[in-house]
């Protein structure tokens, strides 16, 4: 898809170009990330290829990839998908090939699973255990824990070296890093727990070196928690601190998330109304002056386009929509909405 050089018949706004740090997105619209099982072996290679480079096709703005482990500690499951060397490079070259052929932007999801690894090498901030995930993980020391930031560091590296156009931190859901933001995982008593500064302090070291290791134009999206939804769960007020911090050390775009994976309210299915969430988006509207990014139960270009207009919101995440129909935007783009396989949830 080339950029638009007129406003779209059909949905100005959602089709409108986004400037996200040094990368112009023809449109509005993000795939967000999923993981599919085929990030985990290197026989689906190209399959997984092929997945992204038919979105891609379709005429999403930015395809962001399934979660990739930066260290084995991070592992989602036994021998699940990474990027930690020059051999993991490789693989991951042949996806965002695949997805330049067809005109498209990806960008690689970094996540360190923690306490929700489905493995016994699992590591994680405090001593509360998984609720969802068998094996006892391992509290980090401090030298896991600066290796774990390093790590994250040396992944995106390499996914720059790899061929995508941008990364982002998996900060939410509850994984790794939203363990270390919620007293609800974090009952750490040294500089790693207790204050919000402290339990901030993981996160703002893993941005601090990423941005250390790749070029300033080489955007960092931050998926970011904005309503954790556990007990014990983080503030808006801490929320709102750490997007601020944030963009002050070169994030260049923030995909709100909603939600842990242990939490009791539901978020992605039927019977959660459209755009639920919306509204935590928008509260940081007035924190941060980079791109913000909507998602969870925003599956209608209409509804895409109703969000964006309020204008507090730049962007909208879709991620199961994109499964039920890859060539979703080019539908939406050509004025055929009509004819779009709508996600029911």
């Amino acid at each position: 898809m080339t950029a638009q050089t007129a406003p779209n018949a059909h949905f100005p706004k959602l089709f409108e170009p986004l400037q996200i740090g040094g990368m112009t997105l023809d449109n509005r619209l993000v795939m967000g990330s999923m993981h599919t099982g085929l990030e985990d072996r290197v026989w689906d290679t190209p399959k997984l290829a092929a997945y992204y480079a038919e979105r891609a096709r379709g005429g999403v703005g930015l395809i962001i990839t399934g979660g990739f482990a930066p260290s084995r500690t991070g592992l989602l499951s036994p021998f699940a998908g990474k990027l930690t060397n020059n051999a993991d490079m490789l693989r991951h070259r042949e996806f965002t090939k695949a997805v330049h052929a067809e005109n498209g932007k990806i960008a690689l999801q970094i996540i360190h699973a923690g306490r929700y690894g489905y493995t016994p090498l699992k590591v994680a901030a405090g001593s509360e255990p998984s609720p969802i995930h068998p094996f006892k993980h391992l509290q980090m020391t401090e030298q896991i824990i600066k290796h774990v930031i390093r790590s994250f560091g040396e992944s995106a590296k390499l996914a720059r070296r790899a061929g995508y156009d941008a990364i982002e931190i998996m900060g939410g859901e509850g994984y790794l890093i939203n363990q270390f933001l919620c007293p609800h995982t974090n009952d750490r008593t040294d500089k790693w727990g207790g204050s919000t500064e402290n339990r901030q302090r993981f996160l703002i070291e893993i941005i601090k070196d990423i941005r250390r290791k790749v070029p300033r134009d080489f955007p960092i999206i931050l998926r970011q928690s904005v309503a954790d939804f556990v007990k014990n769960g983080q503030t808006f007020d801490e929320i709102a601190l750490l997007a601020k911090r944030a963009e002050e050390l070169g994030v260049d775009a923030i995909n709100t998330d909603i939600g842990w994976h242990e939490a009791q309210v539901p978020t992605i299915v039927t019977s959660v109304p459209r755009g639920a969430f919306v509204k935590f988006t928008e509260r940081l509207r007035d924190v941060v002056d980079i791109p913000l990014i909507a998602s969870n139960r925003i599956n209608t270009p209409e509804f895409a386009e109703e969000i964006l207009q309020n204008g507090k919101v730049d962007a909208i995440s879709m991620a199961r929509p994109l499964l039920a129909d890859p060539d979703f935007a080019n539908k939406a783009q050509d004025g055929r909405s009509d004819e779009i396989n709508t996600c029911i949830g």
